[in-house]
């Protein structure tokens, strides 16, 4: 019992508990959300065949979107769920300006069976800020 009892024990256990929780922290944030950033994506588009699918309007999806993305727009998700991809293991990577609307459509994608359903966190503006490419209107950007 004189271990604990003694300050600077108690002290240097604080500082452990407290860096660990610290090291924690970022995983635990994370837990829960489906976001990748756009290098994760490429990742799972170029290794795991992820289907992207674009929630934009159609004239938004014209000024620029993802190469290999499909337009499908926010308030029809929920009648083309079922046709986004053929292998529903496959990932799905969803996509929209800025993430906010890509967030309310994971569920609905989930509900469908969808085994691994992802958001691109910042959505397109952060895939054109990290540099990746952008296909407008038949032409690479």
């Amino acid at each position: 019992m004189k271990f604990f009892t003694d300050y600077i024990n108690l002290v240097l256990i604080a500082v452990v508990l407290i860096s660990g929780g610290m090291l924690l922290w970022p995983t635990i944030l994370r837990r829960g959300r489906s976001g990748i950033s756009a290098a994760e994506a490429t990742q799972l588009i170029n290794r795991r065949n992820a289907v992207v699918i674009d929630l934009r309007s159609a004239a938004e999806f014209a000024n620029g979107h993802l190469p290999s993305a499909r337009q499908v727009e926010f308030a029809e998700l929920q009648a083309k769920v079922g046709s986004l991809a053929k292998n529903k293991s496959n990932p799905v990577v969803l996509v929209c300006q800025t993430g906010q609307q890509s967030h309310k459509a994971v569920r609905v994608v989930q509900d469908a069976g969808y085994a691994e359903v992802h958001v691109l966190d910042g959505g397109l503006n952060a895939w054109e800020k990290a540099g990746m490419p952008v296909v407008k209107q038949g032409a690479a950007k």
